[in-house]
């Protein structure tokens, strides 16, 4: 990669981490550019809309790790209720490890700039149906039907969002462990 790229990169990874820590309005360009450690001006050179593109792409970069994350996770167990169980477990024993400490990357920009910012909100709800979809995928595969794998899809990555929240407010990962007990009685067939 170029050293052009790999500033674009640095700027893109290094403005998802604030924005997860620190939420998008109190996160400035400035600091942006001096913990990315970019020239001046280089922020702008890449991201000519400034700082509402530069949220766009870190979200996109953001959720093509989580989706991958999400998709690998549940690609090592072939039942489908295993999966998102083994998969919610490994995200509460994450919460616990890094995510108390450094936030949830999408949930931060979405709650922040969905009424003031069509592009971030578009860019959230893309994230967020590709984590649907992928559970949806899972669902169908376990041979539920198409319309019901859609809506469980939802209602886990749903059920995920809102455990995290308040694993945030509680300080401990038990809403997610909670969620992941309650998984068998959601998918029952």
């Amino acid at each position: 990669m170029s050293a052009k790229g790999k500033t674009k990169e640095q700027i893109v990874k290094t403005a998802s981490r604030l924005f997860q820590l620190q939420g998008y309005h109190a996160t400035g360009v400035q600091q942006i550019i001096e913990e990315s450690e970019s020239p001046k001006g280089s922020l702008y050179y890449y991201f000519p809309e400034g700082k509402e593109q530069l949220a766009v792409e870190s979200v996109q970069l953001t959720a093509h790790f989580i989706g991958n994350s999400i998709k690998e996770s549940l690609d090592k167990e072939k039942d489908a209720v295993k999966a998102i169980q083994s998969l919610i477990y490994y995200l509460a024993e994450f919460f616990q490890t890094t995510l108390r400490l450094e936030g949830v990357p999408i949930a931060a920009v979405a709650l922040e700039t969905s009424l003031i910012s069509d592009s971030l909100r578009m860019v959230c709800q893309e994230a967020y149906n590709e984590f649907q979809d992928l559970f949806k995928q899972k669902l169908l595969q376990a041979n539920f039907e198409e319309e019901k794998a859609r809506q469980l899809g939802i209602v886990v990555n749903l059920m995920i969002e809102g455990a995290f929240l308040i694993s945030f407010t509680m300080g401990n990962a038990e809403p997610l462990h909670l969620v992941a007990e309650k998984i068998p009685l959601l998918l029952q067939q």
